[in-house]
């Protein structure tokens, strides 16, 4: 009894579960392949995952996951679901096999049309088997196709997938989306189509028809055909793997009149060659050398016009480590520009260690398509940048509709080996005429000026007097001068800062190597290109960073502040101004914050200011309460010494100076005159008392009687000198020396004269005002100062020529190599000047 309930359940549990399939499941559909078609349609599960808790199925007679119907079969099928395009996918494969008989060629069907599948994605395969010898041709119609690297998509879902064959292995072409200029595609001995169309596309053609052609004797043939501007990018077969082993390819572009070509490689790997070379070979109209050969390294070239062809060929590769080759590249056509047909030649046969780039402005990229901007080396190799070399003569062309979208870079290398050829020679440092004519804008021309450690510095002079800028003044020109060079401790930089003209700095000493750079900040600086100017002298060595020279102009105020302002001052470094005052001007010097915030891991920080005229110097810790303003009369130097400060407490001071007429104070004048009119009365009373004395004792001396025993009562005679000659003053006396008068008293024990202790005036032998006051040196700069240093000035020399010395420290410390190079300078070649 209880079998025969068993029996009766199961098969009742079946057809209640066949009902309720049915009262689910979507439309029903059916499927007939006529016999010989060699067409099968396949049914799987997609990419996502079938539901665990709604399962969808095939039902087709019983229930399944997949569902096979090949040539001559006839099926029916519904789902169990009613959104099967979530879980399944429908692949329809056509074989054609040219080998066994006639092919197939013209417009290739969608078989069996789209309304009688499913709503699912949909997978069109075309395998075509062909013999070596025959050509096969793929032939798009309107919209051609743009390829796309493996893993992309494209905006509509719909992607041809393209492979070839070489013996019995595919070799994928690309992958490819609608609306581009591949139009053609050629291979030989076979080629797989894939369309892939999702399950809501509408489209019902193929879009493609095959053709049948001779051997190309290549791997394949793109086609890439041109109605106006626009561009393509490309690449070659397996990408972004490897390109087969000793295989051609070529792409064949064909350009309308007037437009031109350029071409650009955007990516490229070369593999290891045991036998050939790999290179790209162009056909190029009008050539007389095709074809041209080039590396895959080199310039492409560029501002070509008519259709032309570029074939990349392999190479035999190492079996043991073959590498990869592969390439992407981009083809730009656009009309031709005014600056096409125009040349330009930069001679930079005279120049050494200089080199200069012309290169893309950095700016957004556009989705729409902007035509490119290229540089063309004789009309023909263009490339996006292009670096000219010193000792050549260069003739260069544009390609580009708008010349803003490109600036210049340039660098010129003055090196000095031997300081003895170099000390006192000077050398301009102006930007040359043949860049300045190129109708792009300079952005920035570098000096990199280089001395042998300790043995000489620089000094710059300016055409026109500099501004630094600050946030107080900006610099409103259209240029500057950026300077950076080596710090106080080896692999510090130093930055000294922007500067502008129009200023009051007249000379920057800086004490090793130091970069200089030009930079513009729009078109109006050729209006202004004459006032740019530099020219540096090598001058005898001296221990401070940089010494700055300022004449302040009487209408405006100078704002000045210490090197390396966004990162402090380097630990240890000295800078000095020296600044110039007129004899009817007053400085005033003003610090624009009370404290600046220093703290001294190890040395004392110091600020000294030094009157030149009287050599009385003010010496203020920087890690206490800066000075009031002050007045300066005469010339004056400012100098500032940092120590090692602590972590995050760096040294930054902003100061400045400003003049204003010198005015005379009344009651000076006054009491000079009382004084004046004092002393003189003094004087005169001086005088009338020692008259009147005189006149007394001569009275005296007349009233005197004298005793005479001999009777004669006649006045003594006066006695009779011999009359001086006219030429002798009667009125010059000689001189009585005391130690002819009083010799006796200055003899000494031993008979000898003892000279007597005078105090005598002796006139300066030394300079006034020619160097900055002289900080402690660093071994030293404890809290307490040495005021009075050795040597205010070592190193003087009072050649005629001399530059002006800065101050430098008495003694040398322990510690430190003393290495000042620019970090950045050393990899470039370098000049010797004036050879």
């Amino acid at each position: 009894m209880a079998g025969l309930n068993c029996g009766v359940t199961l098969p009742l549990l079946g057809v209640l579960l066949l009902g309720a399939v049915r009262l689910t499941r979507g439309a029903a559909f059916e499927i007939g392949l006529p016999y010989g078609s060699g067409i099968t349609v396949s049914i799987s599960p997609g990419a996502s995952p079938l539901p665990p808790g709604k399962p969808c199925y095939i039902f087709s007679r019983k229930m399944a996951t997949s569902l096979v119907i090949k040539s001559g079969e006839t099926k029916g099928f519904s789902f169990s679901c009613l959104n099967p395009e979530n879980y399944f996918v429908i692949e329809i494969l056509r074989n054609i096999d040219c080998m066994a008989g006639p092919c197939f060629f013209g417009e290739v069907q969608l078989q069996p049309p789209t309304s009688q599948l499913p709503t699912l994605n949909r997978t069109f395969i075309w395998n075509v088997q062909a013999h070596k010898r025959i050509g096969l041709e793929l032939q798009f119609s309107l919209p051609r196709l743009r390829q796309i690297e493996p893993g992309d998509s494209c905006p509509d879902g719909v992607t041809h997938s393209i492979s070839g064959r070489v013996d019995s292995t595919n070799v994928k072409i690309g992958t490819f989306c609608s609306n581009g200029t591949v139009s053609r595609i050629k291979m030989q001995e076979g080629v797989q189509m894939a369309l892939h169309l999702p399950w809501f596309h509408p489209r019902n053609v193929s879009g493609f028809s095959i053709a049948n052609r001779s051997s190309i004797k290549r791997l394949c043939i793109i086609e890439s055909v041109f109605e106006g501007e626009g561009s393509a990018t490309l690449m070659s077969a397996n990408y972004p793997l490897g390109f087969p082993e000793d295989e051609l390819m070529t792409w064949q572009f064909v350009i309308p009149p007037p437009l031109r070509a350029s071409v650009s490689f955007l990516r490229f790997n070369v593999s290891n060659c045991e036998r050939k070379e790999e290179r790209v070979e162009y056909y190029i109209p009008g050539s007389t050398t095709n074809p041209e050969v080039f590396k895959l390294a080199d310039k492409q070239p560029g501002n070509m016009a008519g259709n032309f062809n570029l074939s990349l060929q392999g190479c035999d590769q190492d079996a043991q480590n073959p590498g990869i080759l592969r390439l992407k590249f981009e083809v730009l056509v656009q009309y031709p520009q005014h600056e096409s047909n125009v040349s330009y030649v930069v001679d930079l046969s005279h120049e050494r260690a200089m080199s200069l780039s012309i290169e893309p402005r950095p700016g957004r990229q556009s989705r729409r398509f902007v035509p490119g901007c290229f540089v063309c080396l004789e009309s023909r190799t263009c490339s996006t940048n292009l670096t000219l070399t010193a000792g050549s003569r260069h003739r260069i062309s544009f390609l580009c509709d708008d010349l803003t979208r490109l600036w210049m870079n340039a660098e010129k290398i003055f090196s000095c080996m031997d300081h003895r050829y170099c000390l006192r020679k000077s050398y301009p440092l102006q930007v040359p005429r043949d860049i300045l004519q190129l109708p792009v804008q300079l952005h920035d021309f570098s000096w990199k000026l280089l001395v042998p450690n300790d043995r000489l510095s620089l000094a710059l002079v300016p055409a026109q007097k500099l501004q630094q800028h600050t946030q107080e003044r900006l610099c409103n020109a259209s240029f500057s001068y950026l300077l950076a060079g080596a710090g106080a401790s080896p692999g510090q930089d130093l930055y000294f800062g922007s500067f502008c003209p129009g200023g009051a700095i007249q000379q920057i000493q800086v004490k090793q190597n130091i970069s200089v750079t030009l930079r513009t900040f729009g078109p109006s600086f050729r209006q202004e290109v004459s006032r740019q100017g530099l020219t540096v002298s090598f001058i005898p060595y001296f221990k401070e960073e940089g010494v700055f020279e300022v004449i302040p102009d009487t209408k405006s105020k100078v704002y000045l502040r210490t090197p390396n302002w966004e990162r402090g001052l380097p630990a240890l470094a000295s800078v000095s101004w020296n600044i110039s005052v007129p004899s009817d001007q007053v400085a005033c010097l003003t610090f624009v914050k009370e404290r600046t915030g220093l703290v001294c891991q190890t040395g004392r920080a110091f600020l000294i200011v030094q009157e030149q005229s009287s050599a009385a110097e003010e010496v203020f810790s920087l890690e206490e309460v800066l000075p009031k303003p002050s007045a300066h009369h005469h010339n004056f130097w400012v100098n500032i010494s940092n120590c090692s400060p602590a972590s995050g407490k760096q040294l930054d001071l902003l100061f400045q100076v400003s003049l204003s007429p010198r005015t005379v104070d009344l009651t000076v004048i006054l009491i000079a005159v009382v004084g004046g009119g004092a002393l003189l009365l003094f004087a005169l009373g001086l005088i009338i008392c020692f008259v009147k004395k005189k006149k007394k004792k001569r009275n005296k001396a007349l009233a005197v009687g004298v005793y005479n025993g001999n009777g004669n009562t006649q006045m003594p005679m006066q006695p009779k000198f011999p009359k001086a000659p006219k030429d002798i003053d009667p009125h010059v006396y000689a001189v009585i020396e005391d130690t002819m008068v009083y010799g006796h008293l200055l003899q000494g024990s031993n008979g000898s004269f003892v000279q007597p202790e005078v105090d005598t005036y002796r006139p300066f032998q030394g300079p006034v005002g020619d160097c900055p006051p002289s900080p402690p040196p660093i071994c030293s700069r404890a809290p307490t100062l040495k005021l009075a240093p050795e040597d205010p000035c070592p190193g003087f020399s009072p050649e005629p020529e001399s530059e002006p010395y800065t101050f430098s420290h008495p003694a040398k410390c322990s510690g430190g190599d003393g290495n000042t190079d620019v970090p950045l300078l050393h990899a470039h070649e370098a000049e010797q000047p004036g050879e």
